[in-house]
């Protein structure tokens, strides 16, 4: 096995928090040991904020332990009140079921399930034990071990006492105990010493890891009882929130967020934020990374970190032919050879830049001035700054640049639309916007 899983997160910047310092690295250097991250079934895909805990499952199973990922059919019927200033609207069984049926299978393009590994990783799902136990089964052998009086002083449950107009109710402040129920059963039932999730859940591994303290109390304390490792919150160097784009929040299925905008969310990572994501959600080696940031320090207009960023994340969440696609996409907006997109790609990138929808029959005939229709789009805020960029040659229809001394009489029309009832516009050398006719 090989050793430093911990020595390999610190210089990647993936440690936030431990417990027992001082028995972690010795423990997890001396064996394969099984550590679990649990998610939350809330949609029907999970966002690139859930990318973190996966890559820490990741670097887990690489450094020779085995991954364990818990999917909360049980616990995402309460909703976990970490994090959020509101109680969460209860979900139906099935809908709850359809969202961890979907999210599962998201850890196969990060984690290796070969059952017939040491180290394969495991899936596993909350509501096979936490549906079986009854309710004066749990009071007895779980609530008698949790201080009321410690549970509010808890930031998750503490926030959200002080806001009387929200409050909490009974339902999510009983999270903490499933939670770290969740822990004791996977030691019990998997020998599972390591928990690890983000810098919100540390309170609720510690409640984990104490509920087995207690379980194990008759055993000799050279039996460990368990661990927790969170990751960082990450932010973005503007002070934005990290994993949202101007069209909301960055999804890790292709039904949510196309390959293509995902692939464009990591390219337009700022230079400030570019060598952190590249630590944060890549496999890359020390020496590459590092390499990359030289390179980039030399060459900042070619952004050989956001190039390699993009490429790898999007290669490992999509798969190589869709990032073949993403790339594709982006050299035809880049190079202004729109012509060569097909269907899908076209809708990809309709979706990502503005867009608007327009008559198709208003191209009819004559069709419709550009000057006229530039004011409609977000490339130009009134008819006399259409004027303007129209004289200097700064807009170009499907990547064509349209000449300044013709523009004020250039119309849009139905020869101008692509795979039937699209336009695409662009105003300078970035400022796309979408046309849909209909």
């Amino acid at each position: 096995m090989t050793a430093g899983y911990l020595d390999e997160l610190r210089w990647r910047g993936l440690i936030h928090q431990t417990t027992a310092d001082d028995h972690l690295p010795g423990f997890l250097n001396s064996g394969t040991r099984t550590g679990y991250c649990g998610f939350d079934p809330t949609n029907d895909s999970l966002t690139i904020g859930n990318l973190m805990p996966i890559m820490l499952l990741g670097h887990l199973q690489r450094h020779g332990h085995r991954p364990v990922v818990l999917m909360g059919g049980g616990t995402g019927l309460i909703g976990d009140p970490s994090g959020k200033d509101a109680e969460r609207t209860l979900q139906t069984r099935e809908k709850v079921a359809e969202n961890v049926a979907s999210c599962s299978r998201i850890f196969e393009r990060v984690l290796n399930f070969d059952d017939s590994a040491e180290n394969g990783a495991v899936l596993v799902n909350n509501v096979d034990w936490l549906g079986e136990i009854g309710y004066l089964e749990m009071l007895r052998d779980v609530g008698k071990h949790f201080s009321v009086n410690a549970m509010i002083q808890k930031d998750s449950v503490k926030d959200r006492l002080e806001n009387r107009e929200q409050g909490i109710s009974y339902t999510e402040f009983s999270y903490m105990l499933l939670q770290a129920y969740d822990f004791l059963h996977l030691r019990r039932e998997m020998d599972c010493t390591l928990q690890i999730a983000g810098s919100d859940q540390y309170g609720n591994i510690v409640c984990g890891i104490d509920l087995i303290r207690r379980d194990m109390v008759d055993q000799p304390d050279t039996e460990p009882r368990g661990f927790g490792i969170t990751g960082p919150l990450v932010t973005k160097a503007d002070g934005t929130k990290f994993g949202k784009s101007e069209s909301g929040a960055v999804w890790l299925t292709a039904e949510r967020t196309s390959p293509y905008a995902f692939y464009q969310f990591w390219l337009n990572a700022s230079d400030a934020d570019a060598g952190k994501y590249l630590r944060f959600f890549t496999f890359l080696d020390r020496e590459t990374i590092e390499d990359l940031e030289r390179k980039h320090a030399d060459e900042p207009h070619a952004r050989h970190a956001q190039r390699t960023l993009a490429a790898e994340v999007t290669r490992m969440i999509h798969g190589q032919s869709e990032l073949d696609r993403a790339q594709a996409a982006a050299a035809a907006l880049f190079g202004g050879d729109i012509a060569s997109l097909d269907e899908g790609q076209l809708a990809d990138v309709f979706a990502d830049v503005p867009h608007s929808s327009h008559a198709k029959d208003d191209l009819g005939a004559e069709g419709i001035l550009l000057v006229d229709l530039l004011p409609e789009t977000s490339l130009a805020g009134s008819k006399r700054e259409a004027r303007e960029f129209l004289k200097n040659g700064s807009i170009a229809i499907n990547g064509r640049k349209v000449d300044g001394g013709e523009a004020l009489e250039r119309r849009i029309q139905l020869d101008d639309l692509l795979d039937g009832d699209k336009i695409l516009l662009k105003r300078g050398k970035k400022a796309w916007h979408a046309t849909e006719w209909m």
